[in-house]
């Protein structure tokens, strides 16, 4: 909502977002100043001002696979749908039936537009029989809460942007259960994958899942803010024994995509449906929901396009608009969505949308880097799969 000056204003008031944030300048989480005293890198994103890298983004990436690493998450937004019509609304708005997530369960979903077009992944909690927390992305928090918001009407059902309310922690990595214990109440072994259950942690109240964008078994932490450096700090104290460092979205890239997880704005967009990222399977096409006619055709034509895995043939990484060719004739015939070297397999890896009939494994491509023809194969997504014996 843009705000109008008052006629004896020095100054115009500063754009605010449908939360009422000031949005003219970067915003800081609860944790900023732990952040500048640790010596982050600090870099905006998506509005936020946040933690880049604390040190090397290479040895965070490796704490995360081998030990652990801590992640300030609170950038993300949180909108709370409650009511005795919660369930239905959700279920009339998202692609997936949140009505069957247990209470303690989550679910992750996809708001979509009336032609298919994805407007943001989430991750929903149901918390309560009738309150639900839907997580966004940081940059689509406004765009969620006005769809869900829209979409409440007709339902006994209020959608309430709470993320203010909420600073959001995660740690991530094989060690990262072995953490947990020392410092929460929570029975940690018993916390299922996907799940979420109110605890106590450093003498405060939160709410502990266990999701994750990695690739590892990992925590989520939801605390008040102003409970938030306490949190860090027995996180980090429960951690030195473990080999817990702090990390930043650096490495929180490379670890998803090795992962083979998709980005907002990468490889999802309000231009492509799920079914051309590989995520049909979250798309429930038997009961009503806004989208569902424009995926439903989508579900009987088959997408034109697809997410495939691209591995490099030599050492240089294809980057995010790099353009796809036809190895032959160096037409274009797609796009790389994501791409970066991998710490983990010590190779470039890429993702990358291409026509469906040049989507089967072991397809031989090219990608464009900086006028060079480099070539590539389509291999099997995730490039990385946590060992045997991980959490799930």
């Amino acid at each position: 909502m843009s705000a109008v000056a008052s006629p004896t204003a020095a100054h115009p008031s500063p754009e605010r977002d449908q939360a009422g944030h000031d949005q003219s300048s970067p915003r800081q989480t609860a944790l900023h100043d732990v952040h500048r005293s640790l010596g982050a890198v600090l870099t905006e994103f998506a509005g936020w001002t946040m933690p880049l890298r604390y040190g090397s983004e290479t040895a965070e990436h490796h704490a995360v696979r081998q030990a652990a690493a801590l992640f300030d998450l609170s950038h993300m937004g949180e909108i709370e749908v409650t009511g005795p019509g919660a369930a239905a609304m959700l279920d009339h708005a998202l692609v997936g039936r949140l009505s069957a997530v247990g209470v303690g369960r989550a679910r992750y979903t996809m708001l979509c537009a009336p032609d298919g077009g994805v407007l943001d992944d989430l991750i929903v909690y149901r918390l309560e029989e009738h309150r639900y927390l839907v997580v966004a992305n940081a940059a689509n928090t406004s765009v969620v809460s006005a769809a869900l918001g829209e979409r409440a009407t007709g339902f006994q059902a209020l959608v309430r942007d709470v993320s203010a309310d909420w600073a959001l922690l995660a740690v991530q990595g094989p060690r990262s259960a072995d953490i947990l214990r020392a410092v929460t109440t929570a029975d940690v072994d018993a916390l299922r994958y996907y799940a979420i259950d109110p605890a106590v942690l450093a003498g405060v109240p939160v709410l502990l899942a266990r999701t994750g964008y990695t690739g590892e078994d990992g925590f989520e932490v939801y605390c008040a803010p102003g409970d938030a450096a306490a949190v860090w700090a027995a996180l980090t104290t429960a951690g030195a024994g473990h080999g817990l460092v702090p990390a930043g979205l650096a490495c929180r890239d490379t670890l998803r995509l090795e992962a083979g997880m998709p980005l907002y704005g990468h490889e999802l967009t309000a231009e492509r449906t799920p079914f051309e990222a590989g995520l049909g399977r979250v798309v429930v096409l038997d009961k009503p929901f806004v989208g569902r006619d424009a995926l439903v055709a989508r579900a009987e034509t088959g997408p034109a396009e697809l997410l495939v895995g691209l591995l490099p043939a030599g050492r240089r990484a294809p980057r995010a608009g790099y353009d796809v060719l036809d190895p032959d004739t160096g037409v274009r015939i797609g796009t790389v969505t994501s791409g970066a070297p991998s710490p983990t397999l010590g190779r470039p890896i890429a993702m990358a949308y291409v026509p469906a009939d040049r989507a089967a494994v072991g397809t031989v491509l090219a990608v464009d880097i900086r006028g060079s023809r480099d070539t590539v194969t389509v291999v099997d997504l995730p490039f990385y799969r946590r060992p045997a014996g991980g959490h799930a």
